[in-house]
């Protein structure tokens, strides 16, 4: 085994997906916590204005008590470098997470134990899905009122279309929940929620459900119980094969309570022995195997002010393959121009470290003025385009001004940066000298307008338009192009990239269009591939 290949494989790079309120935020800060990034857990409490995590560093996150933004953790935990993207949870923001799942390799999906498959669960499981990752399921607040854990499995299995095998085994629920039995590895692992900052559980090993030291351990009714529904799971769960589950067919359940940072430690035990190094990535011209030699990576993300006092932005670049070293040069594939990267650097949410080196599937930093986009490809020299990363249509419009008329230069600027982040779709009309603004949920518009306030100091007005849909617009004839966007002026914008789209007043406006220009392609999505 190469050097590449050994340091490949130690690899674990993940995100955390899940409903907004599952836990998903807390269990973050708990797998840092369990990995020695942090050394006292944040005050995570119920209250929004109150909350305090790690991931979420935005302003406007601490105050909502949501995450708006994903952020990128890396730490070491049993010989492996851990890579793990907290994603957006609120669906107004599903844009950004599905970015987040191009540049992972796995997932852990949070089920709040109460309430069982949410809508957002669902979609982001459809997103894994389609690109056949492996799922590690994480069933947090067991010691809250939920639901039994063979109702939580069958809605799993029902709902998602996935087999299921427990790993862990609850002990009751609420405040009669006493810990789990791990039942891959015959250990019976008991919660000590006065001690849940340090360690919230004491494990003893056990040879199998009859061992006479569980009659010490557990309350006789509790292990009566226990011994029942084990030897339930074994008749009706398959056993857990990890082929199955690098396929995308098989999830594991860990059963746990993140705020009493119980169930964490077997969770990211699981994934280290698990989950699966750094995948190949797909690029138009061939596959990219992360133990190739040259290094190559793309941009799926980018961040302004993430240090509002430099006021900078990082573009995040998932590395595809080879073996990065600090001042090394890389070639923007769109522009064929080449970057010297002297002041790379690795993540722990907003604080960062310079990057003396990194591996593929590593997620690094670089500080961005304006020349790297979403959907670059950076690497030694070989012209390879990733794929994977497309754009939206966005479902809300509003037009933006800025509150002061002698800052619209300002807010020009400020729009521009938060679309090439990719935060919103911003379009310039034609006609006209507003801004339009489109995003995916209602949400983003506050977000955008706290953002624009604080990070660039620019109190902006967001007024209601009758626009309904955006569509990309193109054609291999460009004098077809020319005299479609003559003839419909009124109509017609470009995105921050430059590229036409067509703005659509209403459906029948958007019909008759595309019936009266046959030779135009109308598109939804847009790949950002450059």
């Amino acid at each position: 085994m190469n050097a590449v290949s050994a340091q490949v494989n130690r690899r674990r790079t993940f995100a955390i997906i899940s409903h907004p309120d599952a836990g998903k935020t807390t269990l973050t800060e708990k797998l840092l916590l369990f990995g020695g990034a942090i050394q006292l857990a944040g005050a995570v409490k119920a209250r929004g204005d109150q909350r305090r995590a790690h991931s979420d560093w935005m302003k406007v996150e601490r105050e909502r008590g949501i995450s708006v933004t994903a952020s990128v953790m890396t730490f070491n935990f049993d010989n492996k470098t851990f890579n793990l993207l907290d994603t957006p949870g609120h669906e107004d923001f599903s844009e950004d997470t599905y970015r987040v799942l191009t540049a992972v390799d796995s997932a852990v999906m949070v089920i709040d134990a109460a309430r069982g498959i949410q809508e957002q669960t669902r979609k982001l499981f459809e997103v894994c899905r389609l690109r056949d990752m492996p799922i590690t399921t994480f069933i947090n607040k067991m010691d809250r009122e939920a639901q039994d854990p063979f109702d939580l499995m069958d809605e799993i299995e029902q709902n998602l279309q996935i087999e299921v095998t427990p790993a862990s085994w609850p002990i009751g629920m609420g405040s009669s929940f006493l810990g789990c039995y791990d039942i891959i590895n015959d250990q019976l692992i008991l919660m000590d929620k006065a001690r849940r900052g340090e360690k919230p559980y004491q494990i003893e090993t056990c040879e199998g459900l009859e061992d006479q030291k569980l009659d010490a351990l557990l309350p006789e009714y509790s292990l009566k119980i226990l011994r029942q529904e084990i030897e339930l799971v074994k008749g009706l769960c398959p056993e857990f094969n990890r082929d199955a589950y690098l396929s995308g067919n098989l999830t594991p359940i860990f059963f746990g309570s993140a705020i009493n940072s119980f169930g964490v430690s077997e969770l990211i035990s699981g994934l280290s022995k698990n989950a699966p190094p750094p995948r190949p990535q797909p690029a138009i011209e061939r596959k990219v195997n992360p133990d190739d030699k040259k290094v190559s990576g793309f941009i799926f993300k980018i961040q302004a002010n993430m240090d509002p006092r430099h006021r900078d932005r990082m573009a995040f670049l998932r590395l595809c393959s080879g073996h990065f070293k600090r001042g090394m040069k890389l070639k923007n594939i769109r522009n064929n121009k080449q970057i010297s990267l002297h002041n790379a650097v690795l993540f722990l949410a907003r604080d960062r470290e310079l990057a003396e080196d990194a591996w593929a599937g590593d997620i690094i930093g670089i500080p961005n003025h304006g020349n790297l986009h979403i959907g670059d490809s950076l690497t030694e020299g070989e012209a390879l385009h990733f794929s994977g990363l497309p754009s939206f249509a966005p479902e809300h419009f509003k037009a933006a001004r800025p509150e002061d008329p002698m800052r619209a230069k300002h807010l020009s600027r400020a729009l521009q940066q938060l679309a090439e982040e990719g935060a919103v779709a911003v379009f310039k009309p034609h006609i006209g000298s507003d801004w339009i603004v489109g995003a995916v949920g209602i949400l983003q518009f506050e977000v955008m307008a706290d953002r624009i306030r604080t990070e660039y100091e620019v109190p902006t007005l967001f007024e209601a338009t009758s626009l309904i849909t955006a569509r990309w617009v193109e054609t291999e004839n460009a004098t077809d192009l020319k005299n479609f966007i003559r003839k419909n002026e009124g109509a017609i914008a470009v995105d921050h990239r430059g590229d036409p789209v067509f703005l659509a007043r209403n459906t029948w406006h958007l019909d008759r269009t595309q019936e009266d220009w046959p030779q135009i392609v109308f598109s939804k999505t847009k790949e950002q591939i450059r």
